[in-house]
């Protein structure tokens, strides 16, 4: 039987792409009356007009006396849901949300772990992604807060309650460019100038070993590069530029995928998902945007207990919100955070990045919010258990609590 070639590089390679965008919008509900909302009834709420983010229809629904009657008996809870009010949902949507009050100045409120704080102007989707469907179309608290808190609060000014409603929706589209044939060739020979050092104008070194490339090709995917070569400010040397701080294996990798619009095999001793930090920091710090995508999206496929915590690092560092959001949701799980806070990378978190830990621990309230006040099957089957909630999600939110707190003032 004849030997089959390696297919990746195959000149005639058909390519698509599936482009992931999280699309947020927000939409301002008025309640001008509030207090001649009360009594409505159980049960009984009153909307926001419709209001369209990621092509679908959302509302806003308020219950001034509650969605059900309280466990406690005495205490009146209001509840607040966001909608999904398309007519029909031929596939899943996915969603984020956060909701907010405004106060008479105007400034935002978010609800972290049954009080209110004001939110950053950068606040990012706290809560999700959730799923909806035509049978699960509704989002929020059923306890969002005791009536009597929220009547003297700042929130009702004038007799009118201002509710901000943040969601973000995932939207997914295959790309297939119309030119494939035509990209791949060209990407081919590419890829032979970069090996053949074919009409190469500028040389790099970087940890002693030279690699030849094509200023106009390097300006034209990078615009560090491009300030580098011929900005103003330019190398005064741009026969041979010296790269400090940068493996010579991920440098390679960089001028790879600007050539050939692929990342390489980046197996090596300390691991792929190692070197893929490594490159995700260099596509920053050029400036390549597709490559530093592609980098975050792997890494938040690859987390595990060795690496979440470097990987959470870097996040922070590079502004890498995706990968941010995964590694603490991965880390906030119970299961998971005694062995992530054995591994080195996490004992150098506290030095590097001390406010991650404060961000861990907001992501453990969100655990505790969304076990109280989510409408999942699952969690309202729980929710009639009160043992569960008192000795079970409540307690293990306590203790990783406790140990992310004895983390943060011992380091042990």
């Amino acid at each position: 039987m004849a030997k089959v070639d390696s297919f990746k590089e195959a000149p005639n390679l058909t390519r698509s792409i599936s482009k992931n965008i999280l699309v947020k919008g927000s939409h301002k509900f008025e309640i001008q009356g509030y207090s001649l909302t009360k009594g409505v009834g159980v049960g009984k709420y009153i909307s926001s007009d419709t209001f369209s983010i990621g092509g679908h229809l959302w509302q806003i629904q308020f219950y001034p006396d509650g969605q059900t009657i309280s466990e406690s008996g005495g205490d009146i809870y209001v509840s607040l849901y966001v909608a999904l009010v398309s007519k029909k949902c031929e596939e899943d949507v996915r969603a984020w949300l956060l909701f907010e009050l405004l106060d008479e100045s105007g400034n935002t409120w978010k609800r972290s772990n049954g009080l209110f704080k004001m939110a950053p102007k950068d606040s990012r989707f706290l809560a999700g992604p959730y799923t909806l469907h035509d049978s699960k179309r509704t989002l929020g608290y059923e306890y969002f807060c005791k009536r009597t808190e929220l009547e003297p609060s700042q929130f009702i000014k004038d007799d009118c309650l201002t509710i901000q409603c943040n969601v973000g929706v995932v939207t997914t589209s295959i790309y297939c460019p119309k030119t494939l044939v035509q990209l791949s060739d060209l990407r081919q020979s590419y890829k032979q100038l970069l090996e053949r050092k074919e009409g190469s104008d500028v040389s790099f070194e970087v940890e002693g070993e030279i690699f030849y490339a094509h200023k106009i090709i390097l300006s034209t995917m990078s615009p560090v590069f491009n300030a580098q070569l011929f900005g103003p400010l330019k190398e005064e040397n741009t026969q041979c530029i010296k790269i400090e701080e940068m493996q010579a294996p991920i440098f390679k990798a960089l001028l790879h995928f600007i050539y050939c619009d692929v990342i390489p095999d980046l197996d090596s001793k300390c691991g792929a998902t190692v070197m893929t930090q490594h490159l995700l920091a260099a596509a920053d710090r050029y400036g390549i945007q597709t490559l530093r995508s592609l980098c975050e999206l792997r890494l938040c496929e690859n987390i595990d207990i060795n690496s979440v915590a470097s990987s959470l690092a870097l996040a922070e560092q590079h502004g890498c919100f995706q990968l941010k959001s995964r590694c603490l949701e991965f880390i906030g799980m119970p299961k998971n955070l005694e062995d992530v806070m054995q591994t080195d990378g996490f004992k150098n978190l506290k030095m590097s990045c001390p406010a991650v830990i404060n961000d861990l621990l907001k992501s453990v309230d969100q655990l505790r919010d969304y076990s109280f006040n989510s409408n999942e099957p699952d969690i309202q089957e729980l929710k009639r258990d009160k043992s569960y909630i008192y000795g079970g999600v409540a307690h293990i939110c306590s203790l990783v609590k406790r140990l992310l707190l004895r983390f943060l003032y011992t380091g042990n």
